[in-house]
């Protein structure tokens, strides 16, 4: 959705009754600016109110501009109403002000928690509101409003800025450095610039423009790459994503050859052609085996053959000791993934945040995400691809093991021959080693029954016991690190011989 079309919902909501609108966001800004292009039109008055500020009639913005008839004389900002500041004081105000008007609350979601009378205020306004087209809009980052309130409110989704509103703050972040700066980008390093930011927010997007832009003196199609690490460094400090740009991932995959070629018949779901046929793009696929075998890998290969961003979805991160937040923090990442598509999606060992218990020890969450996990997967609007791994079948729901969840299933078993000659040359290769100078068929003879991940912890291993012993690694020194490691074919036979019947008559291989 624009933020155009944002405007025209938002004002559609004023104008059919609805007295109260909570917005979830820190982004006043754009709230600010959602209301000023909304009152154009509308013709109401705005007042906005937060615990430090009080309650204030806003300017508008610079076509609507209103008279504050409460400031003195020559008063720039806008002066408070007699006793506003507390939120009960500021509700009853608002009750009594023969105004049809917008009245922006900042941060009342705190306030509700532990005060009943601001609880009975807000809803005596809020049923007032419903019969003379005035509407509160409630703002903050996250709010939890009481069950007797919440019945009367509607959540309005202000998505992060599309690439309209990304391309107008780099035009203002150039004419505020005007003379500071040379620009030196053309109109498609425009446009990747603009790609590079998305997720982020207006005021991220104009600092990390102004930092590239004032490092040397210009804005240049190199600064793409310093916004991209900007990007890495603030979507990890939200907490809910991991982000993998396709310039910063070096993943590289032995073997999966049946993988491969699905991966590369799915990529076309993604053309214009496939979208002049109106055909969905693909929604993804579920990678299920052995630990160490490379599911992850697959995810993080996927994504840098296709060129796009990966974006890794931590479970952990997901969950909060407050009802309701771990499913509204899964709706922040899943949004997050939206606004950045085309991206790749990774939920790694998904059966641990969304599969099923033995207990009610999570009160349910579990089960609740993976029932909002299951309709996203079904209505997504974005161009995301999910890649879901996971360890332990027993904990799988069979809801996500049936046809058309995902578009395929592939079990992934330990390497064959061909598949840990080409780990083992990868893994060499990484760590300055030819391969060359090695009897590759007895290393690939000898780690039969080890997985990729054990595979590259013998090359490690032996790396570090040749630097302690001062000898250059070899064949020799290889082969007796595997001797002394005892891979999970040996440790966990039983439950590889289980998964490898479940997946001959379910699923299909990577190879």
């Amino acid at each position: 959705m624009t933020f155009a079309s944002s405007v025209r919902l938002f004002q559609t909501l004023v104008m059919s009754f609805h007295s109260a609108i909570v917005i979830e966001t820190v982004e006043e800004e754009r709230v600010r600016t959602l209301i000023n292009k909304a009152i154009n039109e509308l013709q109401m008055a705005v007042f906005e109110w937060s615990v430090s500020q009080g309650l204030t009639r806003s300017q508008g913005n610079s076509q609507h501009r209103w008279t504050n008839e409460y400031a003195p004389p020559g008063t720039q900002k806008p002066q408070a109403l007699d006793q506003t500041f507390e939120p009960v004081d500021a509700l009853k105000h608002i009750a009594e002000l023969p105004f049809q008007a917008i009245y922006w609350l900042k941060d009342l979601g705190p306030h509700l928690k532990d005060d009943d009378v601001v609880r009975r205020q807000l809803r005596e306004v809020i049923q007032q509101f419903a019969q003379n087209r005035s509407t509160l809009v409630i703002t903050g980052h996250s709010i939890t409003l009481p069950p007797d309130i919440a019945q009367d409110v509607v959540y309005f989704d202000l998505k992060l800025p599309e690439p309209d509103e990304l391309y107008r703050a780099i035009s203002e972040v150039v004419r505020s450095l005007k003379g500071r700066i040379s620009v030196e980008i053309q109109p498609d390093g425009i446009d990747e610039l603009v790609q590079a930011m998305r997720g982020m927010t207006l005021q991220q997007a104009r600092k990390v423009i102004a930092f590239a832009a004032l490092d040397d003196g210009k804005l240049t199609a190199d600064d793409v790459k310093r916004v991209l690490q900007r990007k890495v460094q603030v979507l990890h400090e939200d907490g809910l994503l991991d982000y993998v740009p396709p310039e910063m991932n070096p993943a590289q995959l032995g073997g999966f050859n049946g993988l491969k070629q699905w991966l590369q018949r799915a990529r076309v779901g993604f053309g214009a052609q496939a979208k002049a046929f109106n055909l969905p793009t693909p929604r993804g696929i579920l990678i299920v085996g052995i630990q160490g075998c490379g599911k992850s890998l697959a995810a993080k290969t996927i994504a840098r053959e296709w060129q796009m961003p990966l974006l890794k979805l931590d479970a952990g991160r997901l969950y909060d000791k407050f009802i309701g937040e771990s499913e509204k923090n899964f709706r922040r990442a899943v949004t997050l993934a939206e606004t950045m598509s085309p991206a790749i999606l990774w939920i790694d060992e998904i059966e641990k945040s969304m599969g099923q218990s033995d207990s009610d020890a999570d009160g349910g969450l579990s089960r609740r995400l993976f029932g909002y996990f299951l309709t996203w997967l079904q209505e997504k609007s974005g161009d995301v691809f999910v890649v879901a791994t996971a360890n332990d079948l027993s904990r799988i729901p069979p809801e996500l093991l049936r046809k058309g969840r995902f578009d395929e299933i592939f079990f992934v078993d330990l390497p064959d021959e061909a598949e840990r000659a080409a780990i083992l040359q990868i893994h060499l290769v990484r760590r300055k080693q030819d391969p060359q100078r090695f009897e590759l068929a007895a290393l690939v003879q000898a780690t039969d029954g080890f997985s990729g991940a054990e595979i590259e912890q013998v090359i490690i291993t032996s790396l570090y016991r040749a630097i302690y012993e001062q000898r250059p690694v070899d064949t020799e020194l290889i082969i007796n690190e595997v001797k002394s490691t005892v891979p999970l074919s040996i440790s966990r036979r039983e439950d590889l011989h289980a998964l490898r019947i479940m997946a001959q008559e379910r699923f299909v291989s990577v190879k």
